[in-house]
Protein backbone atom coordinates (compact mmCIF):
# COMPACT_ATOMS: atom_id res chain seq x y z
CA UNK A 1 0.00 0.00 0.00
CA UNK A 2 1.25 3.40 -0.97
CA UNK A 3 0.80 6.61 0.98
CA UNK A 4 1.02 10.55 0.26
CA UNK A 5 4.48 11.93 1.34
CA UNK A 6 4.03 13.25 4.36
CA UNK A 7 4.57 17.03 3.37
CA UNK A 8 3.93 20.77 5.49
CA UNK A 9 3.89 24.09 3.68
CA UNK A 10 4.82 26.83 5.90
CA UNK A 11 3.64 29.78 4.22
CA UNK A 12 3.92 32.13 7.19
CA UNK A 13 5.56 30.08 10.01
CA UNK A 14 2.27 28.43 11.09
CA UNK A 15 2.25 25.23 12.88
CA UNK A 16 3.14 21.93 11.17
CA UNK A 17 0.11 19.63 10.60
CA UNK A 18 0.62 15.67 11.40
CA UNK A 19 2.52 13.65 9.45
CA UNK A 20 1.40 10.57 8.40
CA UNK A 21 4.33 8.29 7.65
CA UNK A 22 6.31 5.65 9.73
CA UNK A 23 7.94 8.82 11.25
CA UNK A 24 6.24 10.39 14.59
CA UNK A 25 5.31 14.21 13.43
CA UNK A 26 7.35 17.45 14.27
CA UNK A 27 7.41 17.74 17.94
CA UNK A 28 7.75 21.39 19.43
CA UNK A 29 11.24 21.30 19.82
CA UNK A 30 11.96 20.32 16.01
CA UNK A 31 9.49 23.08 14.94
CA UNK A 32 11.54 25.94 17.17
CA UNK A 33 8.69 27.36 19.16
CA UNK A 34 10.25 29.60 20.59
CA UNK A 35 11.41 32.91 18.68
CA UNK A 36 14.69 32.52 16.87
CA UNK A 37 17.63 34.93 18.17
CA UNK A 38 18.35 37.05 14.99
CA UNK A 39 22.03 37.88 16.19
CA UNK A 40 23.96 40.32 13.38
CA UNK A 41 25.80 41.98 16.36
CA UNK A 42 26.51 39.64 18.46
CA UNK A 43 27.91 40.16 21.63
CA UNK A 44 30.84 38.21 22.38
CA UNK A 45 32.01 37.69 26.11
CA UNK A 46 34.75 38.79 27.61
CA UNK A 47 36.14 39.80 24.15
CA UNK A 48 35.32 42.99 22.32
CA UNK A 49 32.12 43.26 20.18
CA UNK A 50 31.51 43.01 16.62
CA UNK A 51 30.65 45.69 14.57
CA UNK A 52 27.36 45.67 12.49
CA UNK A 53 28.72 45.31 8.78
CA UNK A 54 27.60 48.14 6.18
CA UNK A 55 25.74 46.48 3.42
CA UNK A 56 28.28 45.67 0.27
CA UNK A 57 28.19 48.03 -2.33
CA UNK A 58 28.13 46.42 -5.80
CA UNK A 59 31.61 46.52 -7.37
CA UNK A 60 34.37 43.80 -8.53
CA UNK A 61 36.49 43.15 -5.40
CA UNK A 62 40.21 43.69 -7.01
CA UNK A 63 42.89 40.91 -6.18
CA UNK A 64 46.02 40.39 -6.84
CA UNK A 65 47.09 38.15 -9.95
CA UNK A 66 49.67 36.24 -7.23
CA UNK A 67 46.11 35.50 -5.22
CA UNK A 68 44.09 34.65 -8.01
CA UNK A 69 46.62 31.85 -9.06
CA UNK A 70 47.44 31.00 -5.62
CA UNK A 71 43.61 30.03 -5.96
CA UNK A 72 43.58 28.62 -8.94
CA UNK A 73 46.70 26.39 -8.67
CA UNK A 74 45.29 24.77 -5.56
CA UNK A 75 45.95 21.30 -3.82
CA UNK A 76 43.89 19.93 -5.98
CA UNK A 77 45.80 20.95 -8.96
CA UNK A 78 49.20 20.53 -7.48
CA UNK A 79 48.39 16.73 -6.53
CA UNK A 80 46.86 15.93 -10.01
CA UNK A 81 50.07 17.49 -11.29
CA UNK A 82 52.21 15.53 -9.31
CA UNK A 83 50.45 12.44 -9.77
CA UNK A 84 50.31 12.70 -13.52
CA UNK A 85 53.96 13.95 -13.68
CA UNK A 86 55.61 11.05 -11.35
CA UNK A 87 53.77 9.09 -14.28
CA UNK A 88 54.84 10.70 -17.46
CA UNK A 89 58.73 9.92 -15.92
CA UNK A 90 58.07 6.41 -15.55
CA UNK A 91 56.08 6.18 -18.95
CA UNK A 92 59.34 7.87 -20.53
CA UNK A 93 61.98 5.17 -18.59
CA UNK A 94 60.14 2.32 -19.90
CA UNK A 95 59.45 3.58 -23.70
CA UNK A 96 63.26 4.42 -23.35
CA UNK A 97 64.39 0.96 -22.06
CA UNK A 98 65.36 2.27 -18.62
CA UNK A 99 62.93 0.43 -16.65
CA UNK A 100 61.48 -2.86 -17.33
CA UNK A 101 58.80 -3.02 -14.67
CA UNK A 102 56.08 -2.10 -16.42
CA UNK A 103 57.16 -4.42 -19.67
CA UNK A 104 56.79 -7.44 -17.33
CA UNK A 105 53.81 -6.37 -15.55
CA UNK A 106 51.98 -4.04 -17.64
CA UNK A 107 49.00 -4.66 -15.72
CA UNK A 108 49.65 -3.39 -12.75
CA UNK A 109 50.69 0.01 -13.45
CA UNK A 110 47.29 0.54 -15.58
CA UNK A 111 45.03 -1.25 -13.12
CA UNK A 112 47.25 -0.59 -9.97
CA UNK A 113 46.59 3.60 -11.35
CA UNK A 114 42.88 3.44 -11.64
CA UNK A 115 42.45 1.30 -8.11
CA UNK A 116 44.19 3.84 -6.28
CA UNK A 117 42.39 6.42 -7.57
CA UNK A 118 38.61 5.24 -7.51
CA UNK A 119 40.15 4.13 -4.05
CA UNK A 120 40.07 8.18 -3.14
CA UNK A 121 36.57 8.72 -3.94
CA UNK A 122 35.44 5.55 -1.67
CA UNK A 123 33.13 6.15 1.36
CA UNK A 124 34.35 3.28 3.50
CA UNK A 125 38.11 4.48 2.47
CA UNK A 126 37.43 7.88 3.06
CA UNK A 127 35.80 7.95 6.58
CA UNK A 128 38.80 5.57 8.01
CA UNK A 129 41.35 8.25 6.43
CA UNK A 130 39.26 11.24 7.79
CA UNK A 131 39.01 9.05 11.19
CA UNK A 132 42.57 8.26 11.12
CA UNK A 133 43.45 11.74 10.94
CA UNK A 134 41.35 12.92 13.71
CA UNK A 135 42.65 10.97 16.15
CA UNK A 136 46.05 11.41 15.04
CA UNK A 137 46.66 14.92 14.87
CA UNK A 138 43.52 16.73 16.71
CA UNK A 139 44.49 19.92 18.52
CA UNK A 140 48.07 19.13 19.31
CA UNK A 141 49.96 19.09 16.37
CA UNK A 142 51.07 22.19 14.63
CA UNK A 143 48.76 24.33 12.94
CA UNK A 144 50.66 24.29 9.72
CA UNK A 145 50.51 20.62 10.06
CA UNK A 146 46.85 20.61 10.76
CA UNK A 147 45.86 22.85 7.43
CA UNK A 148 48.15 20.73 5.45
CA UNK A 149 46.05 17.80 6.48
CA UNK A 150 42.93 19.24 5.45
CA UNK A 151 44.01 20.97 2.71
CA UNK A 152 44.89 17.41 1.44
CA UNK A 153 41.74 15.14 2.44
CA UNK A 154 39.67 18.09 0.87
CA UNK A 155 41.45 17.88 -2.73
CA UNK A 156 41.99 13.96 -2.67
CA UNK A 157 40.19 14.09 -6.05
CA UNK A 158 43.34 15.67 -7.28
CA UNK A 159 45.07 12.00 -6.91
CA UNK A 160 41.71 10.65 -8.15
CA UNK A 161 41.73 12.30 -11.36
CA UNK A 162 45.65 11.91 -11.96
CA UNK A 163 45.50 8.30 -11.09
CA UNK A 164 42.82 7.79 -13.35
CA UNK A 165 44.37 9.61 -16.18
CA UNK A 166 47.57 7.82 -15.83
CA UNK A 167 45.72 4.14 -15.52
CA UNK A 168 44.41 5.26 -19.12
CA UNK A 169 47.30 6.41 -20.54
CA UNK A 170 49.59 3.08 -19.64
CA UNK A 171 46.34 1.44 -21.12
CA UNK A 172 47.08 3.30 -24.33
CA UNK A 173 50.83 2.65 -24.44
CA UNK A 174 50.23 -1.85 -23.49
CA UNK A 175 47.60 -1.94 -26.54
CA UNK A 176 49.83 0.33 -28.98
CA UNK A 177 52.40 -2.03 -28.23
CA UNK A 178 50.13 -5.30 -28.34
CA UNK A 179 48.94 -3.76 -31.75
CA UNK A 180 53.00 -3.89 -32.45
CA UNK A 181 53.45 -7.24 -32.14
CA UNK A 182 49.80 -7.72 -33.54
CA UNK A 183 50.98 -11.17 -34.78
CA UNK A 184 51.96 -12.68 -31.57
CA UNK A 185 48.39 -12.09 -29.97
CA UNK A 186 45.23 -12.83 -30.78
CA UNK A 187 42.47 -10.32 -32.36
CA UNK A 188 40.33 -10.99 -29.00
CA UNK A 189 43.03 -9.17 -26.74
CA UNK A 190 43.45 -6.74 -29.17
CA UNK A 191 40.28 -6.15 -29.57
CA UNK A 192 39.22 -6.41 -25.66
CA UNK A 193 42.07 -4.01 -25.30
CA UNK A 194 40.58 -1.14 -27.96
CA UNK A 195 37.60 -1.34 -26.33
CA UNK A 196 38.65 -0.91 -22.49
CA UNK A 197 40.41 2.25 -24.18
CA UNK A 198 37.33 3.62 -25.93
CA UNK A 199 35.30 3.22 -22.54
CA UNK A 200 37.75 4.40 -20.06
CA UNK A 201 38.34 7.53 -21.98
CA UNK A 202 34.86 8.25 -22.20
CA UNK A 203 34.32 7.92 -18.57
CA UNK A 204 37.04 10.47 -17.44
CA UNK A 205 35.98 12.88 -20.64
CA UNK A 206 32.31 12.75 -19.08
CA UNK A 207 33.98 14.25 -15.68
CA UNK A 208 35.58 17.39 -16.91
CA UNK A 209 34.49 20.41 -14.60
CA UNK A 210 32.33 21.77 -17.78
CA UNK A 211 30.45 18.70 -18.15
CA UNK A 212 30.37 18.10 -14.68
CA UNK A 213 29.19 21.19 -13.37
CA UNK A 214 26.88 22.28 -16.34
CA UNK A 215 25.03 18.82 -17.02
CA UNK A 216 25.36 17.11 -14.37
CA UNK A 217 23.03 14.21 -15.01
CA UNK A 218 24.77 13.99 -18.09
CA UNK A 219 27.92 13.27 -15.68
CA UNK A 220 26.48 11.09 -13.53
CA UNK A 221 24.77 8.21 -15.86
CA UNK A 222 27.90 8.51 -18.39
CA UNK A 223 30.73 8.37 -15.64
CA UNK A 224 29.46 5.62 -13.42
CA UNK A 225 27.84 3.50 -16.92
CA UNK A 226 30.84 3.91 -18.46
CA UNK A 227 32.31 3.75 -15.62
CA UNK A 228 30.87 -0.37 -15.35
CA UNK A 229 31.42 -1.17 -18.66
CA UNK A 230 35.23 -0.33 -18.53
CA UNK A 231 35.43 -2.34 -15.35
CA UNK A 232 33.94 -5.20 -17.29
CA UNK A 233 36.13 -4.55 -20.16
CA UNK A 234 38.82 -4.19 -18.09
CA UNK A 235 38.44 -7.56 -16.11
CA UNK A 236 37.99 -9.53 -19.56
CA UNK A 237 40.88 -7.92 -20.95
CA UNK A 238 43.22 -8.86 -17.82
CA UNK A 239 42.53 -12.01 -17.70
CA UNK A 240 42.95 -12.51 -21.47
CA UNK A 241 46.21 -11.21 -21.18
CA UNK A 242 46.96 -13.06 -17.83
CA UNK A 243 46.39 -16.37 -19.21
CA UNK A 244 47.79 -16.05 -22.80
CA UNK A 245 51.25 -17.32 -23.34
CA UNK A 246 53.33 -15.84 -25.68
CA UNK A 247 55.62 -18.62 -26.43
CA UNK A 248 53.00 -21.67 -26.83
CA UNK A 249 50.36 -19.01 -28.41
CA UNK A 250 47.91 -21.08 -26.19
CA UNK A 251 46.05 -19.99 -23.06
CA UNK A 252 47.52 -21.13 -19.94
CA UNK A 253 44.01 -21.54 -17.94
CA UNK A 254 45.13 -22.10 -14.73
CA UNK A 255 43.70 -21.34 -11.32
CA UNK A 256 47.43 -21.21 -9.52
CA UNK A 257 48.70 -19.26 -12.25
CA UNK A 258 46.20 -16.00 -12.52
CA UNK A 259 46.07 -15.49 -8.55
CA UNK A 260 50.12 -14.93 -8.72
CA UNK A 261 49.39 -12.16 -11.25
CA UNK A 262 49.79 -8.62 -9.53
CA UNK A 263 47.25 -7.33 -11.89
CA UNK A 264 44.35 -9.64 -10.60
CA UNK A 265 44.57 -8.56 -7.16
CA UNK A 266 44.87 -4.59 -8.29
CA UNK A 267 41.60 -5.38 -10.34
CA UNK A 268 39.76 -7.88 -7.35
CA UNK A 269 40.33 -4.57 -5.05
CA UNK A 270 39.12 -2.04 -8.21
CA UNK A 271 35.83 -4.05 -8.29
CA UNK A 272 35.61 -4.16 -4.27
CA UNK A 273 35.46 -0.25 -3.79
CA UNK A 274 33.05 0.11 -6.75
CA UNK A 275 30.82 -2.66 -5.42
CA UNK A 276 31.15 -1.75 -2.12
CA UNK A 277 29.13 1.67 -1.81
CA UNK A 278 26.18 -0.02 -3.42
CA UNK A 279 25.77 -3.12 -1.29
CA UNK A 280 25.32 -0.52 1.62
CA UNK A 281 22.35 1.26 -0.35
CA UNK A 282 19.27 1.10 0.91
CA UNK A 283 15.65 2.63 0.24
CA UNK A 284 14.64 4.77 2.83
CA UNK A 285 11.56 6.42 4.58
CA UNK A 286 11.76 10.33 4.47
CA UNK A 287 9.21 13.22 5.41
CA UNK A 288 9.47 16.02 3.37
CA UNK A 289 9.16 19.68 4.95
CA UNK A 290 8.16 22.70 2.53
CA UNK A 291 9.00 25.89 4.35
CA UNK A 292 8.68 27.93 1.28
CA UNK A 293 8.60 27.33 -2.74
CA UNK A 294 12.52 27.71 -2.88
CA UNK A 295 13.55 25.36 -0.27
CA UNK A 296 12.83 20.97 0.82
CA UNK A 297 13.95 20.01 3.94
CA UNK A 298 14.01 16.12 3.87
CA UNK A 299 14.28 14.57 7.52
CA UNK A 300 15.01 11.16 7.71
CA UNK A 301 16.24 8.88 10.74
CA UNK A 302 19.65 7.95 12.59
CA UNK A 303 21.64 10.60 14.03
CA UNK A 304 24.96 11.41 12.40
CA UNK A 305 28.40 13.33 13.50
CA UNK A 306 29.56 16.40 11.90
CA UNK A 307 31.09 17.21 8.92
CA UNK A 308 29.39 14.18 6.15
CA UNK A 309 27.56 14.18 3.43
CA UNK A 310 24.59 12.80 2.30
CA UNK A 311 24.01 11.27 -1.85
CA UNK A 312 20.54 11.08 -2.34
CA UNK A 313 18.24 9.63 -5.45
CA UNK A 314 14.69 8.08 -6.18
CA UNK A 315 16.48 5.71 -8.42
CA UNK A 316 18.83 2.94 -7.15
CA UNK A 317 21.59 3.93 -9.58
CA UNK A 318 20.60 6.86 -11.65
CA UNK A 319 21.23 10.74 -10.75
CA UNK A 320 22.50 10.84 -7.15
CA UNK A 321 22.76 14.13 -5.56
CA UNK A 322 25.26 15.29 -2.80
CA UNK A 323 23.74 17.24 -0.17
CA UNK A 324 25.15 18.31 3.59
CA UNK A 325 23.69 16.32 6.63
CA UNK A 326 22.51 18.74 9.45
CA UNK A 327 22.14 16.46 13.34
CA UNK A 328 22.28 17.24 15.90
CA UNK A 329 24.52 14.49 16.98
CA UNK A 330 25.10 10.44 16.67
CA UNK A 331 22.54 9.76 19.50
CA UNK A 332 19.75 11.89 17.90
CA UNK A 333 16.78 10.53 16.48
CA UNK A 334 16.77 12.32 12.87
CA UNK A 335 18.91 13.83 10.26
CA UNK A 336 18.20 16.72 7.73
CA UNK A 337 18.89 17.57 3.97
CA UNK A 338 18.80 21.15 3.47
CA UNK A 339 17.66 21.11 -0.19
CA UNK A 340 17.58 24.51 -2.83
CA UNK A 341 15.15 24.21 -5.55
CA UNK A 342 17.49 24.55 -8.48
CA UNK A 343 17.42 21.81 -10.99
CA UNK A 344 14.73 18.74 -11.91
CA UNK A 345 15.62 16.96 -9.08
CA UNK A 346 14.84 19.27 -6.32
CA UNK A 347 12.46 21.01 -8.25
CA UNK A 348 10.44 17.49 -8.43
CA UNK A 349 10.87 17.60 -4.29
CA UNK A 350 8.13 20.28 -4.60
CA UNK A 351 6.35 19.30 -7.17
CA UNK A 352 5.88 15.18 -6.07
CA UNK A 353 7.57 14.81 -3.11
CA UNK A 354 8.93 11.36 -2.32
CA UNK A 355 7.82 8.86 0.48
CA UNK A 356 11.15 7.10 0.34
CA UNK A 357 14.38 8.31 -1.45
CA UNK A 358 17.50 5.82 -2.04
CA UNK A 359 20.96 6.74 0.20
CA UNK A 360 23.95 4.96 0.76
CA UNK A 361 23.83 4.48 4.51
CA UNK A 362 27.77 4.66 4.82
CA UNK A 363 28.08 8.41 3.83
CA UNK A 364 31.63 10.34 3.01
CA UNK A 365 33.22 12.80 5.11
CA UNK A 366 33.72 16.44 4.00
CA UNK A 367 35.68 19.28 4.68
CA UNK A 368 33.78 20.19 8.04
CA UNK A 369 34.95 16.67 9.39
CA UNK A 370 38.25 17.84 9.86
CA UNK A 371 37.30 20.75 12.29
CA UNK A 372 37.77 18.24 14.96
CA UNK A 373 41.40 19.17 14.19
CA UNK A 374 41.17 22.82 15.73
CA UNK A 375 40.73 24.59 18.54
CA UNK A 376 38.48 27.18 17.14
CA UNK A 377 36.58 28.34 14.09
CA UNK A 378 34.16 29.93 11.74
CA UNK A 379 32.15 28.24 9.92
CA UNK A 380 30.57 30.88 6.87
CA UNK A 381 27.72 29.93 4.79
CA UNK A 382 25.09 31.28 2.32
CA UNK A 383 21.72 30.20 1.59
CA UNK A 384 21.47 26.64 1.34
CA UNK A 385 24.75 25.81 1.92
CA UNK A 386 23.64 26.45 5.41
CA UNK A 387 23.36 22.50 5.13
CA UNK A 388 27.25 21.64 4.98
CA UNK A 389 27.75 23.82 8.30
CA UNK A 390 24.58 23.47 10.53
CA UNK A 391 26.19 20.83 12.31
CA UNK A 392 29.48 21.53 13.21
CA UNK A 393 28.27 24.39 14.79
CA UNK A 394 25.89 22.64 16.54
CA UNK A 395 28.29 19.99 17.59
CA UNK A 396 31.01 21.96 18.76
CA UNK A 397 30.50 24.74 20.95
CA UNK A 398 33.97 26.61 19.27
CA UNK A 399 32.28 27.12 16.37
CA UNK A 400 30.89 30.29 15.16
CA UNK A 401 28.29 30.17 12.72
CA UNK A 402 28.30 33.34 10.12
CA UNK A 403 25.19 32.48 7.77
CA UNK A 404 24.07 34.88 4.93
CA UNK A 405 20.57 34.41 3.72
CA UNK A 406 17.14 35.94 2.79
CA UNK A 407 14.08 35.73 3.86
CA UNK A 408 15.74 33.05 6.59
CA UNK A 409 12.73 32.17 9.39
CA UNK A 410 10.33 32.08 6.09
CA UNK A 411 12.37 30.59 3.96
CA UNK A 412 14.28 28.08 5.97
CA UNK A 413 11.04 27.27 8.14
CA UNK A 414 10.85 26.42 11.90
CA UNK A 415 12.83 23.18 11.97
CA UNK A 416 16.13 24.61 10.65
CA UNK A 417 15.74 28.08 12.81
CA UNK A 418 14.65 25.77 15.65
CA UNK A 419 17.99 23.66 15.33
CA UNK A 420 20.24 26.66 15.14
CA UNK A 421 17.65 28.35 18.31
CA UNK A 422 18.38 25.55 20.49
CA UNK A 423 21.72 24.72 20.10
CA UNK A 424 23.89 27.75 18.95
CA UNK A 425 23.93 30.44 21.62
CA UNK A 426 23.38 34.11 20.02
CA UNK A 427 27.28 34.92 21.20
CA UNK A 428 28.75 32.87 18.83
CA UNK A 429 26.26 32.84 15.66
CA UNK A 430 25.74 35.82 13.08
CA UNK A 431 22.19 35.59 11.14
CA UNK A 432 22.44 38.29 8.30
CA UNK A 433 18.63 38.26 6.72
CA UNK A 434 19.52 40.11 3.65
CA UNK A 435 16.09 40.75 3.32
CA UNK A 436 15.24 42.56 6.87
CA UNK A 437 18.69 44.34 6.34
CA UNK A 438 18.40 45.62 2.46
CA UNK A 439 20.91 43.78 1.16
CA UNK A 440 24.04 41.05 1.36
CA UNK A 441 26.86 42.76 3.99
CA UNK A 442 30.65 43.20 3.33
CA UNK A 443 31.40 39.96 4.15
CA UNK A 444 35.02 40.43 4.53
CA UNK A 445 35.16 42.91 7.32
CA UNK A 446 32.51 40.66 8.90
CA UNK A 447 34.65 37.87 8.63
CA UNK A 448 37.61 39.75 9.62
CA UNK A 449 36.06 41.39 12.73
CA UNK A 450 34.67 37.93 13.76
CA UNK A 451 38.55 37.17 12.99
CA UNK A 452 39.76 39.37 15.26
CA UNK A 453 37.27 38.85 18.60
CA UNK A 454 36.34 34.96 18.23
CA UNK A 455 40.11 34.08 17.39
CA UNK A 456 39.73 30.97 15.59
CA UNK A 457 41.76 28.94 13.74
CA UNK A 458 40.57 28.24 10.44
CA UNK A 459 37.46 29.29 8.49
CA UNK A 460 35.28 27.15 6.38
CA UNK A 461 33.42 28.79 3.68
CA UNK A 462 30.05 27.30 2.09
CA UNK A 463 29.02 29.50 -1.03
CA UNK A 464 28.34 29.91 -4.94
CA UNK A 465 31.33 30.05 -7.20
CA UNK A 466 31.35 33.66 -6.81
CA UNK A 467 30.85 33.78 -3.21
CA UNK A 468 33.02 31.44 -2.41
CA UNK A 469 35.66 33.21 -5.18
CA UNK A 470 35.41 36.64 -3.11
CA UNK A 471 35.94 35.32 0.52
CA UNK A 472 38.44 33.17 -0.57
CA UNK A 473 40.85 35.36 -2.02
CA UNK A 474 40.11 37.97 0.56
CA UNK A 475 40.89 35.33 3.47
CA UNK A 476 44.41 35.10 1.65
CA UNK A 477 45.37 38.23 0.83
CA UNK A 478 43.94 38.90 4.92
CA UNK A 479 46.58 36.24 6.12
CA UNK A 480 43.14 34.22 7.60
CA UNK A 481 43.60 30.08 6.91
CA UNK A 482 40.25 29.13 5.01
CA UNK A 483 38.70 26.69 2.70
CA UNK A 484 35.83 27.34 0.64
CA UNK A 485 33.22 25.09 -1.46
CA UNK A 486 34.79 22.91 -4.55
CA UNK A 487 33.81 22.23 -7.77
CA UNK A 488 36.51 19.85 -8.92
CA UNK A 489 34.29 17.22 -6.55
Amino acid sequence: MHFKPSIVLLGHMSALSPLPSSHPPYDDAEKGALTLHHSVSPTLPKQEAISVPSVKKAGKQPFSRRTLFALWFNTYRKLFTFVVTLNAIALGLTIGGLWQYPVRHPGALIVGNITFGVMMRNELFGRILYLAVNILFSKWTPLWWRLCCTSTLQHLGGIHSGCNTSGIVWLVWRVVTLFRASRSFPGSILSIGLISNVLLALCAISAFPWIRNTHHNIFERNHRFLGWCGLIATWIFIVLCDLYDTETYTYNITRSHIVRQQDFWFTFALTFFIVWPWIVTRKVSVDIELPSPKVAVIRSRRGMQQGLLSRISRSAVLEYHTFGVVSEGPNAKYHYLIVGVQGDFTRSLIKDPPTHLWTRQLKFAGVSNTSNLYRRGIRVCTGTGLGSALSTCIQNPEWYLIWIGSDQEKTYGPTINGLIHRHIDPSRCTLWDSTQRGGRPDVMKLIKEVYASWKPEVVFITSNFQGNREMMAGCMEAGIPAFGTLWDF
